[in-house]
């Protein structure tokens, strides 16, 4: 028996034989060529892209109707196709080098994988697979070769892999392919959005498993703790068998909630929202039957490399999502970079301290006509659904006043070209730092919502850069000084008659739920596949009981205090309800 320890990419366990996924090796011909032979390899390179771009489409009109929300990554890849960079640099190099046009294809292929891997940027390293992606399919059809295709598995399989490239997972069946265990990506990879779409079982980031697995292995997933277990041996093997019982019979027991309220003992309801970093997430969304969006990360539209995040890109990204929620609300953060998220453009460690520098609303108040086009955007697609725009990291009022302004600026340009916006058209702010948190009164008369954004609120704080392994142990959520701060917040904000919502990762935590609902939340935002067991909390205390323990949690003096008399008071109630 051997373990390997992963990228948790999505939740749950998955008991089967291994299928080695091993990809066709792409050997690359290397050859001189003469003068006269140059327009010939820039006939055969035009041809195979027009040939990938006829199987892309292909493939798109025969995907199942459970898969059309992947339609956007192959949309992706025909545009890479059409690239101007792509082709320039294909024509202009086939002179220069004289060599094959599948040479020089790869050359270029190669060089940009690396400057995206060595970016810097996980999000960016995850998307060099698609220009891989890309690159391999017009190389097949330069060299006539044919790629085996994953919807071929016919039986229940754990499918492993070194690398799994958009167009290879997209065909998978989730009946067959039960989990995923991949030495590469992570949890913005196309690999794990896809997965989480489909419900499958995944641990990417293996670095070198598929070296170590045979075909028919016995192999287990646990995605929940990243881990992959390789022919467990029989303690093993029934402890897991045990705990995917348990999973099956809590999973039968939270769809049977799918339909219930987020609601109280005492009557006491709570908005379940879900959180967004991808168009295509919403499937997830809805599949899970959140009240809503609560948070659209936004950013990650910008930062793909070979599709610009214009006005028009980030107009149909935004009408899809809103279109697809069918009139439930949709909160859409505007774009947040810079500190630990990079535009493709930026320049990194150019900031002593970049988690306290430029970056979110700072960074979007000086690149005015970035801001602007996501303004435009946002205000066009606002008429095809329930919007509501959030400005992130507002520190101060005037930062809100000038967003505000710029906001408006944008709207009587569209009313006045005749371009319809939502008249009911919510625009909120993040509290993500302290300054925040003491002027939320004053914040509260010019926002229509605060959101409390958790995981930056409790590093500001702290002081604690939550990336920072050497302080790892500072970074604590259940800090006393956080509660407190959060209850100033609402305390303002309900004075001033304006809703609260939590989107950071504490939304989805079992023990924070029970001081958020005393406190007075309106809504919670977590990741999709949290909302059931959220649910689950919520319908099992009374808020009165919960209201008890908050006023304990204030009086208390340490995160270790707080901690462990929730986590016992919610066993508890828990215990006596199940």
């Amino acid at each position: 028996m051997k373990k390997y320890f992963g990228i948790p990419a999505s939740p749950g366990i998955a008991i089967h034989h291994a299928f080695t996924f091993v990809p066709e090796s792409l050997n690359i011909p290397s050859y001189s060529i003469e003068e006269e032979d140059i327009a010939k390899e820039w006939e055969r390179f035009t041809d195979a892209v027009e040939r990938a771009a006829e199987e892309i489409i292909k493939i798109k009109k025969s995907l199942h109707e459970s898969k059309k929300d992947q339609h956007q990554l192959l949309d992706a890849q025909l545009l890479m196709l059409k690239d101007p960079d792509m082709t320039d640099q294909i024509k202009s190099r086939l002179p220069e080098t004289k060599k094959n046009v599948e040479w020089v294809l790869s050359e270029y292929i190669n060089n940009m994988v690396n400057i995206l891997e060595t970016s810097g940027d996980d999000y960016l390293a995850d998307r060099s697979v698609d220009i891989l992606d890309v690159g391999r399919r017009i190389t097949n059809h330069l060299l006539f070769r044919e790629r085996f295709s994953l919807d071929n598995i016919n039986s229940q399989v754990i499918l492993v892999a070194h690398s799994l490239l958009p167009s290879e997972i997209i065909l998978i069946n989730p009946e067959n392919v039960r989990g995923l265990a991949v030495d590469t990506g992570g949890r913005t990879s196309h690999t794990a959005i896809i997965a989480r779409s489909f419900g499958i079982p995944a641990v990417l980031g293996l670095n070198n498993l598929s070296r170590n697995v045979r075909m028919n292995d016995l192999l287990v997933i646990d995605g929940e703790n990243g881990i992959v277990i390789v022919n467990p041996d029989e303690k093993t093997l029934l402890e897991y068998k045990s705990r995917l019982v348990d999973l099956e019979k809590k999973e039968e027991h939270l769809a049977e909630l799918k339909n219930k309220p987020a609601e109280t003992t005492d009557g006491r309801r709570v908005s379940l929202m879900a959180n967004i970093e991808m168009p295509a997430e919403v499937s997830l969304v809805k599949d899970a039957n959140a009240e809503g969006i609560g948070l659209f990360r936004s950013e990650f539209l910008h930062m793909n490399p070979d599709q610009p995040a214009d006005e028009h890109m980030q107009f149909e990204a935004y009408r899809k999502v809103l279109e697809a929620m069918d009139g439930k609300p949709v909160t859409i953060r505007t774009l947040d970079v810079g500190g630990d998220k990079l535009l493709p453009d930026m320049v990194e460690d150019t900031e002593h301290n970049p988690l306290l520098g430029w970056r979110a609303i700072r960074f979007c108040l000086e690149e005015k006509e970035i801001f602007r086009t996501q303004l435009r955007a946002l205000l066009k697609a606002s008429s095809y659904g329930n919007l509501r725009i959030m400005f992130p990291l507002i520190s101060n009022l005037d930062e809100l006043e000038q967003a505000l302004a710029m906001l408006e600026e944008e709207k009587s340009k569209l009313i006045s070209s005749g371009i319809p916006v939502s008249e009911n058209l919510p625009v909120g702010i993040m509290i993500e730092v302290p300054s925040a948190v003491m002027i939320s009164d004053i914040l509260a008369r010019k926002a229509d919502f605060f959101s409390i954004g958790t995981n930056d609120l409790i590093q500001y704080t702290m002081a604690v850069d939550r990336g920072n392994e050497k302080i790892a142990s500072l970074y604590r959520p259940y800090h006393p000084a956080l509660w407190r701060m959060i209850k100033i917040t609402v305390d303002n904000a309900g004075r001033a008659g304006i809703p609260v919502s939590v989107c950071g990762e504490m939304a989805g935590d079992p023990a924070s739920v029970i001081l958020f609902m005393a406190l007075g939340i309106d809504e919670l935002s977590m990741g999709a596949f949290s909302l059931p067991e959220i649910k689950r909390i919520i319908r099992s205390v009374s808020y009165r009981d919960a209201s008890e323990a908050l006023n304990k949690v204030l009086n208390m003096s340490s995160s270790t205090e707080v901690e462990k008399y929730l986590l016992d008071w919610l066993e508890e109630k828990l215990d006596d309800n199940s």
